[in-house]
């Protein structure tokens, strides 16, 4: 606890409510492993969902601290890995295969995260090196557990904190156990890495490793070998000689093209899940957290990045406004100047002039003031993208964010919004009435009998109801009758 503090600068008071509120529960602590130092040991010790909350803060220095951002590094694909023996029962029992037949070798772990660990192993059929993953025995209860523990914690925000429930804890929690169940089935995850690799397959500079199909089931995930200096170690991506300052662009506008371009990336990019080939190019790999946004949600946030590139804050917030972000009671103008306080501080600076933990704090203190609530469609799209403006930052301190982000959302707003856009629109519209065509008289006339049931149904009391009834009937029959007279006449 005193880690957390001292990273985030609290003041007297709030560590002097910290720790009362704290002492009170030691006694319930966790040990963990004394190897480790305070922050990593005490996430490790409390679990897996803890683990990936420590994961986001070891991409973050310019949060955290350098220092606790190295120690937290540990947690990306460092942790306690579990017997090989165990992981090799658990790869029989999924393939219904001997380990023996399927690989002619299987090593210890390579890397131990939170919810799995992975082995490099040989086909024997082929002599290939494929990647093995294997999820942690009783990882679903573990999980399950802190997920609880979670749901305790929002409901007692909700319930104690009136001014907190704008962030709407509970909803968040849910979205987050909605994610933690896809990430414990493998298949799952295979046919997420199956689909990204379909989306991004020309995309310069990008690789993913290939799924095994038939090596892979609930609990066991098999893939091709990716060789390449790990993301994180800087000394070995120079000593390959790769140009870290365009390896920080090269991340950060893939990242972009994906979200704006596809609707669907990958959301855990931090250094743990990303190498560097030996040409160059960045390979991305655990595919359990990916994230999906609509086309609607996509060109939202394209105005939001493209108004602030441009320094143009009342489109900004205009675009808030338009999409439901910031109540509509509040003042456009007021939101706009909110914004121009955010962006001109770190307009044009290079990231090593910019304290994201203020940044972060001014963000927050606006969004209360405004009343703006958390959008649980957008949780993946902005913890993924603070995470990968830290591992730009871990590659090159100087990184212009703006700059790098300009020419990614410049060209999705032409494409998305412009006249070619409007026509694309157009004929998406046609080809859903056309297709639905032959129903919309049903649906129209279904729709219009519901709607009279319902104003009858309000109509209060018998008498009023049937007086209703005759005066409605009265009226069809009377125009009718006097269409009839029209035509014969």
């Amino acid at each position: 606890m005193n880690i957390v503090l001292d990273a985030f600068e609290a003041g007297p008071a709030l560590r002097f409510v910290a720790r009362a509120l704290g002492l009170p529960f030691k006694w319930l602590g966790y040990s963990g492993d004394k190897s480790l130092p305070p922050a990593p040991r005490a996430l490790t010790a409390l679990g897996p969902a803890y683990i990936k909350f420590g994961q986001i803060l070891s991409t973050r220095p310019d949060v955290v601290g350098d220092v606790l951002a190295d120690q937290m590094r540990v947690l990306q694909d460092k942790l306690p890995p579990f017997a090989v023996e165990l992981a090799k029962a658990e790869v029989e029992k999924e393939l219904s295969q001997p380990v023996d037949e399927i690989f002619s070798s299987f090593s210890d772990p390579v890397a131990a995260a939170s919810i799995a660990q992975v082995h490099k192993a040989t086909l024997a059929q082929t002599g290939e090196e494929v990647a093995v993953k294997v999820l942690r025995p009783g990882i679903e209860k573990a999980f399950r557990k802190d997920v609880d523990a979670f749901f305790l914690a929002a409901r007692m925000v909700e319930l104690f904190s009136p001014g907190a429930r704008r962030l709407r804890p509970m909803e968040v929690i849910e979205h987050f156990d909605g994610v933690v169940r896809g990430e414990l089935d493998l298949r799952l995850e295979s046919a997420a890495a199956s689909e990204f690799a379909a989306n991004t397959k020309n995309d310069q500079g990008f690789q993913l490793p290939q799924i095994k199909w038939n090596l892979s089931a609930r609990r066991v995930m098999t893939l091709g070998w990716a060789d390449g200096a790990p993301m994180g170690d800087n000394d070995a991506i120079d000593a390959a000689g790769h140009d870290r300052v365009e390896l920080s662009t090269r991340v950060l506008q893939l990242f972009l093209n994906h979200a704006l371009r596809d609707g669907y990336f990958h959301a855990d990019m931090h250094q743990g899940n990303l190498k560097v080939a030996p040409n160059g190019d960045i390979i991305a790999y655990d595919f359990g957290i990916m994230g999906h946004i609509d086309k609607y949600t996509r060109r939202v946030y394209a105005e939001i990045l493209f108004g602030f590139v441009q320094r143009d804050y009342r489109r900004v917030a205009k675009v808030h406004f338009e999409a439901g972000y910031v109540p509509a009671d509040k003042d456009v103008d007021e939101f706009a100047r909110a914004l121009r306080a955010v962006g001109e501080p770190i307009f044009g600076m290079d990231a090593t002039h910019i304290s994201m933990a203020r940044l972060l704090t001014y963000l927050f203190e606006v969004t209360e003031r405004f009343g703006m609530e958390t959008r649980t469609e957008l949780i993946l799209l902005q913890r993924t993208m603070v995470v990968v403006e830290g591992v730009a930052r871990s590659l090159n301190p100087h990184i212009n964010i703006w700059e790098v982000a300009n020419p990614i959302v410049t060209n999705y707003i032409r494409k998305s919004i412009g006249p070619q856009a409007i026509l694309n629109d157009l004929g998406k519209t046609a080809m859903v009435l056309a297709r639905f065509g032959p129903r919309l008289p049903a649906l129209v006339e279904g729709a219009l009998i519901r709607q009279g049931n319902e104003f009858l149904e309000e109509a209060s009391g018998g008498f009023w109801r049937w007086i209703v009834l005759a005066l409605f009937s009265g009226g069809l029959i009377g125009g009718g009758l006097m269409l009839l007279l029209d035509r014969l006449t």
